[in-house]
Order: structure tokens, then sequence, then C-alpha cells
């Protein structure tokens, strides 16, 4: 048979003892209270004498514990502001950003308004100009110099005409469309434009090397006359081109001439306009060329 679960002390004397000694503790903790009462009425300044005592006695064990508490606390504290410079600083971060690409975009605006505002300046000094458009691709990776341009026949450009920037010439109208057109390059290998020395007017060509330089021969072989700076400008030979138009600053000399730097770079030219060709004569000859060698690929594939 199980033994009964209320079972009864009796065996343990140490359980004896720890419910005698809890009725004592007990007993006197109520006669020492009462003691105190007494003395509270009896005499209330011997009371607060003992209360005194008593309260020096438990101070350090209430600064121990009031300095743990303030400790935890500040920990606690410390931990949050952790987190919260955490956050602050992501926000921080983000905001950086937010203004650097505004700074970026603002740069790139005020660089597209002074573009603009020097290409409207060109078009008032060059009355007879046809149309202003922007460019709105170009090779750079082909063995062809070659830009497309947001404005074809609709808009008057006809082959052969010149586009130029502020910074100087760009090329001719290689082919047009409705809405589009092609642009030869000045720097595309195919094209040679007629140039002069515009400190004195000596004459040469202009032949584009592929990489945003033109190769310069001077018309009559002789020394070579070029420096290092000398601008060179349109001459106007040929009809195609009026003169005047900056093309290239010369870099270096080589044996048989310079090396120039194209001004007006696809690089660094987002608007341009395109300007009527030179001399009317060049026009027809132009597009007989072009017929010319359409034909001679159709007889070719025949």
């Amino acid at each position: 048979m199980a033994p009964p679960n209320n079972r009864r002390p009796g065996f343990s004397k140490r359980a004896q003892y720890s419910i005698f000694a809890s009725y004592l503790l007990g007993i006197l903790g109520a006669v020492v209270g009462l003691l105190l009462l007494l003395i509270s009425f009896i005499d209330p300044q011997g009371f607060a004498v003992l209360r005194t005592i008593g309260t020096e006695m438990t101070a350090p064990i209430s600064k121990t514990l009031s300095q743990l508490g303030g400790a935890t606390g500040s920990a606690g504290e410390n931990i949050s502001a952790y987190f919260n410079a955490a956050s602050k600083n992501a926000a921080m971060k983000r905001e950086l950003e937010k203004s650097r690409i505004e700074i970026l975009e603002a740069r790139a605006l005020k660089l597209e308004n002074e573009r603009l505002k020097k290409l409207l300046k060109l078009t008032d000094e060059i009355p007879d100009a046809i149309a202003m458009g922007r460019l709105i691709s170009s090779t750079s990776s082909s063995s062809r110099r070659i830009a497309t341009l947001g404005m074809g026949s609709t808009s008057g450009v006809l082959i052969g005409q010149p586009v130029r920037a502020p910074a100087g010439l760009v090329g001719r109208v290689l082919e047009t469309g409705p809405t589009t057109a092609r642009i030869l390059m000045v720097s595309d290998g195919k094209n040679v434009t007629p140039v002069q020395r515009a400190s004195d007017g000596l004459a040469a060509f202009a032949t584009g090397l592929g990489d945003g330089t033109v190769d310069i021969k001077a018309i009559n072989i002789g020394d070579n006359p070029f420096k290092k700076g000398d601008l060179l400008i349109t001459s106007g030979s040929g009809g195609l081109y009026g003169p005047g138009i900056p093309v290239a600053v010369v870099l270096r000399k080589n044996e048989t001439g310079a090396v120039a730097r194209i001004l007006a770079n696809s690089s660094n030219v987002s608007h341009v306009i395109v300007q009527p060709i030179f001399q009317a004569e060049t026009v027809r000859q132009i597009e007989q060329d072009e017929l010319d060698n359409t034909d001679s690929a159709t007889n070719g594939g025949q």
C-alpha cells in the first residue's frame, strides 16, 4: 500500500528545527515590531535615534542596489543609443546619397544650359542655319565615325550639308531620313576636310584618324611648317564648308605634317546646327556621286 502524500515532518529533525525556527522568528519579529511601536508612542526622540541607526546600517546596501540599478539603466540607454545611432547613420547616408545625386543632376543641367546658350548664340551669328537638333548617338568602337542626328528631311536636312557645334565643325550629312540623319564626322578615316592655318592661311587637308584626331598635311610639300597649338579652320575650298569654321588644334608634328585634336568631338557635343552647303553646285555634285556609288554597287552585285 502506497504511503499517503501528506506525510508529517515528524520523522525528520531538520524539518522540525526549520518549522520551529520560522515560528520563533515570526514571534520575535512581531515582538520587535510591537516594541518599536510602543517606543514611538512613549519616546518619539528615542525612536528617531533608532530609526537613524537603522538608516545608517542599511545605507551601504541601499547605495549598492542603487548603483546596480543605475548601471543597468545606463547599459540599457547605451545599447538603445547604439542602435539609434546606427539607424540615424543609415538615414544620413541615404540623405547624403540623395543629395549627391541631386548635385550631379544640377551640374549636368547647368552644363546642358550652357551648351544650349552657346548654340543659340551661334544660331544668332549664323542667320542661314537650317535647323538645330541633338546628336542622339555616335559610334565609338567601330572603324567608322558616324553620328545620328535627331532631325531629317522634314526639317530641311539634305545630304552634304555641314554640321557644326559652338566648338567647331562636327562633320557633314551622309544620309537622311524623314526624322533622322547620319553624320559623317570629321574624325572618320574617309572624311577629308580642306583647312587652313588661322594665323597665316596656310592651306592643308585634315584626314580623320578615327580616334578623335586628324592627320594634317600641307598642300605645298616642303619643310614642315606646323607647330603645337596651331588653330586650323575650314578654308572654303571644295565648296562644301564655308570658310572660318574651327576644326582642330595641332598636338604634335610628325614626318609628313602634324596630328591635331578635333575641337567638336562627339564626346563633348550634344546639340548641333545644320548649315547650307557653301556653294550650291556642290549639292548636285554630291548627289551625283552618291547616285554613281549606288549604281556601281548595284551593277557589282549583278
